[in-house]
């Protein structure tokens, strides 16, 4: 292996999952977000989530129609902004415009559910990377408690093999 094969990170989790998480040596990790604005991303998923449960047994008149497609449109511009160029590049291929004139009622809930659909994989994507770090964060701690030397780094060596510690004791 060349040196700048073993230089080139390791990808552990794709971004497109919301985070991307890159072993850059075997006991180093980086976490490049791609979701730049997070809590924009929670804010417009939220809305757009509680207005297609209240436009689901609502019947639509052209108006509410009319204003709803230009909430989902502008929702989708505000997403775009919050996310990095590979998810910009995916919701702008999954959000379809809609066609010339006001879109049906049909049209509009099947827009609103996929735009939450792929919030909620985004979501879920986010927490599973997390849930990676978290848990390569405790295995690295748990290795430096094992290598370190004293009292405090291998308590099992200690108490099994009773052996006293240094200190004073009453």
């Amino acid at each position: 292996m060349s040196n700048s094969e073993r230089q080139q990170p390791d990808q552990i989790l794709n971004a497109e999952n919301g985070i991307g998480t890159e072993r850059i040596s075997s006991n180093e990790v980086s976490v490049t977000n791609s979701v730049t604005e997070p809590a924009k991303v929670m804010r417009i998923g939220s809305m757009v989530k509680q207005l297609l449960e209240e436009v689901r047994g609502a019947e639509l008149d052209q108006g509410s129609r009319e204003r709803l497609a230009e909430i989902y449109e502008r929702s989708i511009v505000e997403l775009t902004d919050a996310l990095s160029p590979d998810l910009q590049q995916e919701l702008t291929m999954l959000a379809l415009p809609f066609s010339d004139g006001i879109p049906s009622e049909g049209e509009l809930r099947i827009a609103q559910a996929q735009l939450v659909g792929w919030l909620e994989g985004l979501f879920h994507g986010i927490q599973a990377a997390l849930f990676a770090q978290q848990l390569m964060a405790q295995q690295q701690m748990e290795q430096i408690r094992q290598l370190q030397p004293g009292p405090l780094g291998n308590k099992a060596d200690t108490a099994s093999n009773s052996v006293p510690l240094p200190g004073t004791y009453l």
